[in-house]
């Protein structure tokens, strides 16, 4: 759910990864760096105050505000998965269909989807603390008239303005850029990524628990509680990372103590808030989404791959009634969901410490393509999974144990993490200061076709085996598998293929020509 408007300042950061974290030694004093303008006026760049930035905080304060970064990238996507365990109540208080009540799911996601991309210029140019707590304040006060609502009509109002104001991977992916280096950004990036996808795996397992014992009013009521207390620890704990917005603060600060002609970036920007700045910037991850078919098809595989799974999270209900599950019980059977999507985060650790070790030695040993390597074995268990669940969900006639279906949705949910990760992480590799608009198109799809699946899921299982008594839940199944196989082949056509589609992009050959510039402008100073 994602997008990393922070990417697009990388092309602007030092080369010398092993300097980043470095401070100056023990009683030496160092002078900040200044770039003198034609205008006269002193501006300060990144490169120059690289001690004041995010890229030389210590490790254990990058991790300590990812961490809460983390839960509110939980907290958001929480919003989106708890909602289908309210659907039944809401047809009881509202005496609507099921369908019907399932449009606050979808309006919630679709208007996430394009959410995402409205706020991320904004953390761009105002920052990433007030953008993240303005958006965290709007989401929150939403559940209050849903929570409150006389009619049905009301939530459907709210929930679409609840995933409008959702800023999601839109900032936290941004945080991450504001902290690491490119190339060193991999472990961070897997960091939110698994809480993009545990959040939307815990909201079921919590909600099983809100429905069973609790009103349909305390649905929202919770998505409240966790969403305050996520703003507020932010609002103590994180400091603003984006770089120019550091900058603009240092200068002001040296404007009080007698330096007058020392300036921010954006204090020297013209037209810094102009319409046509902010339609370019809005503009630009649909333009690579359209344009650019790494972005198209990784894309639509990461929001296809989603969407099969909000689609088979829709079985759980059906298939695990065949053994007498409660509503408690099926919402513990995600348990198997959230262990998937750990064990995947934990299986990149080695595969990115390969490659670090690599790059340490030499920077352009390893092409963007290296960053699917993983994905090449993990990705294959989407389909095979989807195949096992299906044939195990024969339920307790065909002497199936109920532990079956959950070991393949382990295996379900692996694939869909490292599709996730994976896809994102090789956006970064190749696209640079652009990917913020190709990882932004990556995490429009997916929200936007998950929430297309809300609408489909529950006939799609209904209908599809009707012609087919005993094998009522099998067959759908069986379906998404199919599409399963189908979605994956982009993985291993980019894998071979990528470098050949890289150089028809323009995006891409433009990223190659500023590294190659950039790496003469550091030889030239190292030699100085």
């Amino acid at each position: 759910m994602q997008d990393t408007e922070g990417y697009r300042s990388s092309s602007e950061k030092p080369l010398d990864k092993q300097n980043s974290d470095a401070s100056p030694k023990d009683g030496e004093e160092k002078a900040d760096q200044v770039t003198t303008r034609e205008d006269g006026k002193i501006e300060l760049k990144e490169e120059d105050n690289y001690e004041h930035l995010g890229f030389s905080y210590s490790t254990r304060k990058k991790w300590a505000i990812l961490s809460v970064i983390f839960m509110v990238q939980v907290s958001m996507n929480f919003n989106t998965s708890v909602y289908p365990n309210v659907v039944e109540p809401l047809t009881k208080a509202f005496t609507i269909s099921g369908q019907a009540a399932r449009v606050g799911q979808m309006i919630f996601l679709v208007a996430y989807a394009f959410g995402c991309e409205l706020w991320a210029p904004w953390s761009e140019d105002l920052g990433r603390w007030p953008i993240l707590q303005l958006s965290l304040f709007l989401v929150n006060i939403w559940q209050i008239p849903c929570a409150l609502a006389p009619n049905f009509s009301t939530i459907i109002a709210f929930r679409f303005l609840g995933g409008l104001s959702s800023a999601g991977g839109s900032v936290t992916l941004g945080m991450v850029a504001d902290m690491w280096e490119p190339d060193n950004q991999q472990y961070a990036v897997a960091f939110v990524v698994l809480s993009s996808v545990g959040g939307t795996s815990i909201g079921p397992l919590v909600g099983a628990f809100i429905q069973r014992h609790l009103s349909w009013h305390w649905n929202f009521w919770v998505q409240l509680i966790f969403g305050g207390a996520v703003q507020i620890a932010h609002f103590i704990l994180v400091p603003e990372t984006r770089s120019t917005i550091i900058l603009d603060r240092l200068a002001k600060k040296r404007r009080k103590a007698g330096e007058t002609n020392v300036y921010g970036p954006n204090e020297l920007k013209e037209n810094r808030f102009s319409m046509k700045e902010i339609l370019i910037t809005w503009s630009r991850p649909f333009e690579m989404f359209v344009k650019e078919p790494i972005v198209l098809c990784l894309s639509l595989l990461s929001g296809f791959s989603d969407a099969l799974i909000f689609t088979f999270l829709e079985s759980f209900n059906p298939v695990y009634k065949q053994w007498d599950f409660g509503t408690t019980a099926i919402g513990l059977a995600f348990i198997p969901i959230n262990i998937g999507y750990i064990v995947a985060y934990f299986s990149f650790f080695p595969f990115i410490h390969r490659q670090r070790k690599i790059r340490s030695r030499d920077p352009d040993a390893l092409q963007p393509e290296a960053r699917l390597y993983w994905l090449l074995f993990l990705a294959p268990l989407e389909p095979l999974g989807l195949f096992g669940f299906a044939w195990t969900s024969l339920g307790p006639s065909d002497d199936v144990h109920w532990i079956a279906p959950m070991i393949f949705s382990l295996l379900i949910a692996v694939a869909n993490y490292a599709i996730y990760m994976a896809t994102i992480d090789y956006m970064i590799a190749s696209y640079g200061p652009y990917s913020a608009s190709a990882t932004g198109g990556n995490g429009f799809a997916r929200d936007f076709l998950a929430g297309v699946s809300a609408m489909y899921a529950i006939p799609f299982y209904s209908n599809i085996g009707s012609g087919h008594a005993k094998h009522l839940l099998e067959w759908p199944t069986t379906i998404l598998a199919i599409l399963g196989i189908l979605v994956a082949i982009p993985i291993y056509v980019f894998y071979w293929k990528g470098p050949y589609v890289r150089e028809k992009s323009k995006f891409a050959q433009t990223l190659a020509s500023d590294r190659k510039k950039k790496e003469g402008n550091r030889r030239k100073s190292m030699a100085a």
